[in-house]
């Protein structure tokens, strides 16, 4: 089993049965993304790196950190309906209430700063280089509460980031929100919850659950039959884009949150290869069928 949970949590993308890489869904045969059922927490992965800064790393908060730079541009979508989306667009780059200088909710700030834009029920996304994203619930009186190293805690906001920058990510999921205090609620019941009576995989489901109340952000919230109803559009820029299909949201995340770890030129290259390996595959079908003319396409 070790050989095969090793298999399930590294695979890259030449080894995905994905969708049409411009973006258009086309029948053709399923095109999956990777099922994460053996994968590990992704905040025990944060364990780990957090002890190489310990040994003599450089500090997250003194690395120069750009989030177009380094960010994955992408939306997801549950059938036709978009329920996340992140984008650097001018379209797409609303101010926020308070944000006199236009940035847009994809800004981020100083863990001192946010606490002066923290309201009760809001989402807060931690960023940096190399490092998965951590989101926590701000709770009031400058506490959070978050999904960290596989146990809910009640922790100061800065403490939560642990140097690193941050934004409040209310905008980014699509659904209907549940009210400041419910969301409030919702975070405070489940602190103390670990191991594994935990029913979310990282902090993004923990923290989105809080907010939206929805099961599909829980461990086993949604079966893996069927159709892939989950599609997870990466933009690669010059208006083009690669889309992979999920069964899960839960699965759709922890993939989300893997490109964002290896970041945007990662994610890229990894991409390119995979295109360039299907279009000379493409260029092979074509100059044989040219050659036998009148050969046919076996159907299984």
């Amino acid at each position: 089993m070790g050989n095969q949970v090793e298999k399930l949590t590294h695979l890259n993308y030449k080894e995905v049965p994905t969708a049409d890489p411009t973006g258009m869904d086309r029948d053709e045969g399923p095109r999956i993304g990777v099922s994460y059922i053996f994968s590990n927490d992704d905040d025990e992965l944060e364990q780990q790196q957090d002890s190489a800064h310990d040994l003599g790393g450089e500090h997250p908060a003194l690395q120069p950190y750009d989030p177009q730079l380094h960010e994955v541009e992408c939306s997801v979508y549950y059938r036709d309906e978009c329920i996340y989306q992140k984008s650097f667009s001018e379209e797409d780059m609303l101010p926020e209430e308070g944000d006199e200088g236009g940035g847009g909710h994809l800004s981020t700030y100083t863990p001192e700063n946010l606490l002066n834009r923290c309201k009760p029920g809001d989402l807060v996304e931690f960023v940096c280089q190399a490092q998965y994203p951590h989101w926590v619930v701000y709770v009031g009186d400058f506490q959070v509460v978050h999904l960290h190293r596989l146990e809910v805690v009640n922790s100061f906001l800065t403490d939560a980031s642990q140097g690193r920058r941050g934004r409040i990510a209310n905008q980014l999921y699509r659904y209907k929100p549940l009210s400041p205090a419910v969301v409030v609620r919702n975070a405070l019941e489940q602190v103390g919850c670990k191991d594994r009576d935990l029913s979310w995989r990282n902090s993004e489901c923990f923290a989105a659950w809080c907010r939206y109340g929805k099961r599909e952000f829980k461990i086993g919230g949604e079966l893996r039959i069927g159709k892939q109803p989950y599609r997870l559009q990466i933009r690669l820029g010059d208006k083009r884009s690669h889309t992979l299909e999920f069964q899960s949201l839960e699965d759709l995340i922890m993939e989300k949150r893997r490109n964002d770890q290896i970041g945007r030129a990662a994610v890229i290259q990894e991409l390119s290869s995979h295109l360039q390996a299907a279009e000379e595959e493409e260029e092979e079908e074509e100059e044989d069928h040219h050659h036998h003319p009148g050969a046919q396409t076996a159907v299984e």
